[in-house]
């Protein structure tokens, strides 16, 4: 259907043009991608033309052959897309760029299309794509401890920033039964597939560790497809993940049927009278937004909020002694969640929460952006990046 529904995106295209001056279109995966060329639509180059704009083909030297991967995807493009490829960057460099300047000659050379950039590797703590990040590794545990289960198809681990920016609180991601440790706070995270996870989680032995941590009465939380996983029962009827029906991990009494409708919405809202190790977030307000496919039915609610596209209020999630469930991300964005959360782990364990910095993600978050907009500056040719934009594609 992706021709059928360009004009609608072009629509959504149109309506942030008429707002911007400037629009940065992200590809994904490669442009030079021959075997799917013929459906990009409105993924790399197919969306760049639609929305004639110039590229900037970007090569990440930290995996090697950086060159072959830049002349090659420039060859692999057709005489239309090379003449939008205005300019190239080099990323991730290590070292003296004076060692790279004899073949970036040579690959202008080459490709007749200017190197725009060398930048360095610079280690920032900004949002990465799921399956690619660095930081999904199982790290020493500090004064405050928090296993994340790395599930196979992991998605919006973002949800966890606020929590890794706080100084002496460790959140370690873990995929073996052998790293999980002694945790104050285990999360469950949302998912691409539930159900498939679900299985991995029990044949992987991590299911009876959660099983037995939270019998034991540390609390667990479970986010999206990771709030699903604690109910009672994942029901598939139309086979939109498995198909059939699962047994969940029973530590919340809830069902989940997966429909077809996919719920997408932003939303503000408070949490309720929270019970359990985590009752000091009673009443904290948040905002975040819902990504997912089935509804869940059952127990107490979490939370409670207001969709904003509908303006209707709704209950959320669920909570159960020191389990709880929501569907919200973004949920543990705010500063007060965040920071009651660590602070009502600290004071469990008998650490003085004064003993951990500050809990502060939004300004941690922009000092990072900022770091990665000073290094383009003094990396990138800004005049002729700025050139581009006002010449575009003709």
């Amino acid at each position: 259907m992706k021709r059928q529904l360009l004009p609608e995106v072009m629509k959504a295209y149109d309506a942030l043009s008429a707002q911007n001056d400037v629009i940065v279109i992200e590809g994904a995966g490669s442009p030079a991608e021959i075997n799917l060329k013929n459906d990009d639509v409105f993924v790399n180059m197919g969306m760049a033309r639609a929305a004639k704009a110039p590229v900037l083909l970007v090569g990440d030297i930290d995996r090697g052959g950086v060159f072959a991967q830049l002349y090659g995807t420039v060859a692999l493009l057709d005489e239309e897309e090379r003449a939008m490829v205005k300019g190239v960057i080099i990323n991730k460099f290590r070292g003296d760029e004076r060692i790279l300047t004899p073949g970036l000659r040579q690959l202008e050379d080459l490709i007749h299309i200017p190197v725009v950039g060398v930048v360095p590797y610079v280690k920032l703590d900004i949002d990465d794509e799921d399956s690619l990040s660095e930081r999904l590794t199982n790290g020493a545990a500090k004064l405050v401890d928090i296993a994340v289960i790395r599930l196979p198809r992991l998605s919006n681990f973002t949800d966890f920033r606020a929590l890794e920016a706080v100084e002496g609180v460790s959140v370690r991601y873990v995929s073996r039964t052998s790293e999980f440790g002694e945790p104050d706070l285990v999360i469950l995270p949302g998912t691409k597939n539930t159900m498939a996870d679900l299985l991995w989680l029990r044949q992987s032995g991590l299911e009876g560790k959660v099983l037995r941590f939270s019998h034991g009465g540390g609390p667990v939380l479970g986010i999206c497809g990771g709030y699903q996983m604690l109910g009672e029962e994942l029901s598939d009827p139309l086979a939109v993940e498995q198909g059939g029906t699962l047994r969940g991990m029973g530590l919340l009494p809830i069902k989940t049927v997966f429909t077809k409708e996919k719920t997408r919405t932003r939303v503000t809202g408070a949490f309720g009278t929270v019970g359990g190790a985590l009752s000091a977030l009673s009443r904290q307000s948040f905002e975040g937004y819902e990504i997912h496919m089935g509804e869940s039915q059952g127990g107490t609610p979490l939370t409670g909020f207001t969709n904003q596209l509908s303006g209707e209020e709704h209950p959320d999630g669920c909570q159960q002694g020191s389990v709880y469930g929501t569907y919200v991300h973004g949920i543990l964005d705010q500063d007060q969640v965040a920071g009651a959360i660590v602070r009502a782990l600290a004071e469990r364990k008998g650490v003085d929460p004064v003993l951990l910095g500050r809990v502060s993600g939004e300004e941690h978050k922009q000092r990072e952006y900022d770091r990665l907009a000073q290094t383009l500056r003094e990396h990138m040719d800004m005049k002729t990046v700025y050139r581009i934009l006002e010449e575009g594609i003709a």
